[in-house]
């Protein structure tokens, strides 16, 4: 009640050490996206370490435009990450804009303002991936409009993967992308994987809801399946153990 005097008890506490076997591992997610962490939850689930998220500012829609606009706000996310103890790894949550940036660049306005060894994204993840694989002709899905596929077929030929192969979506709207449904992502990899010449199959996109549905796609295609969020869990997780 105001105006009645109380007495206020200051308590003692202690503090507990850092775990210094389990380095944290950062993570920067788009604004529109609503995939990346639910999938990285499941595929982490066993993890000893913390995984800190920071979001970026993203456009409704993906163009080359929304995209580009996102290189000058990577050092503002980056910055809002926890600054506790160093990083081993960043991973940026999305490959268009990846593409359209460049890995190099990405990395090199994350550690503007964030204390981290190596900063990763999907392409460069799952370019690690197929190298590791020892496949090099993908068939590519995509959920873009054809002005970000050029980018991204370009982004993984300079790292020696071919993508002849590829189809996409035409869609432009983040949140249709997020809803665009699992049985229409297995008919359209299958169909896509089925060409003789494709090795694996790349599902691009971070919003697409893929992380249950690899499996049966590679049962059916008996061929690998790499996701932009599996890619990007995968080569985090490597980066961070190693």
């Amino acid at each position: 009640m105001s105006g009645v005097a109380r007495d206020m008890t200051r308590l003692a506490y202690s503090i507990d050490a850092d775990d210094l076997t389990a380095s944290p591992m950062g993570l920067i997610v788009l604004q529109t996206d609503e995939t990346l962490e639910p999938e990285f939850a499941a595929y982490f689930s066993d993890r000893t370490c913390p995984i800190y998220v920071s979001r970026i500012p993203s456009g409704k829609e993906v163009t080359t435009d929304t995209l580009a606009e996102m290189e000058t706000a990577l050092p503002v996310a980056a910055d809002l990450l926890p600054k506790t103890r160093p990083y081993r790894v960043v991973g940026y949550g999305c490959t268009s804009a990846s593409s359209v940036i460049g890995s190099e660049q990405v990395e090199r306005m994350v550690q503007k303002n964030c204390d981290v060894a190596i900063v990763t994204n999907p392409l460069r993840a799952a370019a690690a991936c197929a190298h590791d694989l020892g496949v090099g002709k993908f068939a590519l899905l995509s959920p873009y409009i054809e002005e970000v596929n050029d980018p991204i077929r370009e982004a993984f030929a300079r790292n020696g993967i071919l993508m002849d192969v590829f189809g996409t979506f035409g869609e432009a709207e983040e949140a249709r992308v997020a809803r665009i449904s699992r049985q229409s992502l297995i008919d359209a990899a299958t169909k896509l994987g089925r060409e003789k010449s494709v090795e694996a199959v790349f599902i691009s996109c971070t919003n697409l809801r893929t992380f249950d549905i690899i499996n049966e796609i590679e049962e059916r295609l008996q061929k690998p399946v790499l996701t932009s969020n599996q890619s990007l869990a995968w080569h985090m997780r490597k980066l961070n153990c190693d």
